[in-house]
């Protein structure tokens, strides 16, 4: 006994390969407690019911054993016998479709012990059935975290077999092993899912950080900042200067100066609006080479986006503007973006600037308005992204559009310079959700240390803050400022 309690130990220290360790469930479980064979049936996620392992020293007698036990648990699912089961107060829900279909869309996973006291008894008569009269069959449940995932047999054809307390407490205690090997496997299987997962997403951090400008135009009369604070690994909030080229027909001007400044939000957070980001700033892009207008520019650009958009249930608002140079004036249309806010240096006031359109992949027929305004020496344009109006402290309460016109005001009076500016801007905002609140912290669950040394170098990262991007907020800020110079 204590050899195979041995070998059973070293099987869960040692063995990394799961089926290495059920292998022996069923052949030390038959011989602790003298019976002739045993068995381990598993609950599938799927509904399914499987016989995983098998033991009975007659080979050919094993494998009729093997056959007539498959075929039974292959006409019938832990739905039939939920249905079958009059015990089962509160059944599962499950798709009503044949387990034989290799259903995927059940909505439940596993049995509470109320759910499983039917079931056993069902699937007991079944294998009794199926292994004949003379076969004296016994099974104990597979328990983890409270739910029923299978159950472990043994049987024999001894007719003076009996089945005593210490039999029942050997069986329990096996059964108790196995279900410990299954959990250990779930949780490493989880967890290098995950490391390999918060990798995927790290690069796609990198790379669409690398898709943000890196440097700041140099534009006659202005300076810019700009600063894109994702909540996520991989965000869906967007800025971008574009460099406007000269028409073909203006063959008098060498290089234009004007300058397209883009802010905008996809819907939702994660890989998939960081891909519609990406797609948003190369298409926008290829527009602005058409040497349209700002409304013909989104207006284009909602109808080449629209099916891709209208497929993934997303949309985008976003704000296209275009500065010249030469002029001062700050052309621009808004596809249902937040406005942005125009500082005049001159009366000290906020003006925000907006026009009416839907958002992008709303409609493939829109259409949006323009406008422009004159700007003047000293006046500042903040661009930004709904992160920063949906801002909250710990009453509930939003910093909401009033809050930040409040915080542009003092920042754009207390500093000259936009990147003293992008930086008040958003320390107010922290110092607005830091409010009467401690300060926020994740509870991370222990991840036992063996499963740490199985992964190995798996677990030797960490996450990195790229230039122009960082991460912390409850959802995605972004912030553009633009500064016009004083006359000398």
């Amino acid at each position: 006994m204590q050899d195979l309690f041995g070998a059973l130990a070293f099987a869960l220290r040692s063995f990394k390969n799961l089926n290495q360790v059920l292998e022996l469930i069923a052949f030390v479980a038959s011989h602790l407690t003298d019976a002739d064979g045993g068995a381990l049936i598993l609950f599938q996620p799927n509904g399914r019911i499987v016989l995983e392992q098998l033991h009975w020293v007659d080979m050919d007698v094993r494998e009729e054993i093997r056959s007539r036990i498959e075929k039974a648990l292959h006409q019938i699912s832990l739905s039939t016998l939920i249905k079958t089961s009059p015990e089962v107060a509160t059944p599962i829900t499950y798709s009503l479709a044949s387990p034989t279909q290799g259903d995927t869309r059940l909505q439940s996973t596993w049995l509470s012990f109320e759910q499983a006291a039917g079931v056993e008894e069902v699937l007991d008569s079944t294998l009794h059935q199926v292994l004949g009269e003379k076969m004296q069959l016994y099974g104990t449940p597979l328990l983890i975290r409270n739910t029923v995932r299978g159950r472990l047999y043994i049987f024999t054809q001894q007719s003076d077999y009996l089945w005593n307390d210490a039999r029942q407490q050997l069986l329990r205690l096996i059964a108790d092993q196995a279900a410990v090997a299954i959990e250990n496997d779930e949780l490493t299987v989880a967890l290098r899912r995950r490391v390999a997962l918060e990798k995927e997403l790290e690069i796609g951090s990198e790379i669409q950080a690398q898709l943000l400008p890196r440097q700041y135009p140099c534009v006659q009369g202005i300076t810019l900042s700009a600063r894109c604070q994702a909540a996520s690994q991989v965000g869906g909030d967007y800025y971008d200067f574009i460099r406007i080229p000269c028409p073909p027909d203006d063959p008098g001007q060498e290089e234009s100066q004007r300058l397209a400044i883009v802010i905008g939000d996809v819907m939702g957070k994660g890989v998939p609006a960081g891909l519609l980001m990406t797609m948003t700033r190369g298409m926008l892009r290829a527009e602005v080479l058409n040497y349209h207008s700002p409304s013909r520019i989104l207006q284009h650009l909602n109808q080449v986006m629209f099916n891709d958009l209208d497929n993934s249930n997303r949309f985008i608002s976003l704000f296209y503007s275009d500065y010249d140079p030469s002029t001062r004036r700050l052309c621009f249309s808004n596809a249902a973006h937040n406005p942005t806010l125009l500082w005049s240096a001159k009366t000290e006031s906020i003006t925000p600037l907006d026009t009416a359109g839907p958002l992008i992949g709303l409609d493939p027929n829109s259409t949006y308005e323009e406008r422009c305004v004159q700007l003047h020496p000293g006046d500042v344009v903040v661009y930004y992204t709904d992160g920063f109006t949906e801002a909250a402290n710990s009453r509930g309460e939003r910093l909401e559009t009033s809050g930040l016109e409040a915080a542009v005001q003092i920042a754009s009076q207390q500093f000259q310079d936009p990147h003293d500016i992008l930086q008040s801007l958003f320390q107010q905002v922290e110092n607005f959700r830091q409010e009467a609140a401690p300060e926020n912290t994740r509870q991370r669950k222990r991840i036992p240390a063996h499963f740490i040394e199985e992964l190995g170098d798996y677990t030797d990262f960490h996450w990195q803050d790229y230039p122009g991007q960082l991460r912390s907020s409850a959802d995605d800020m972004t912030l553009v400022v633009l500064k016009v110079s004083q006359e000398n």
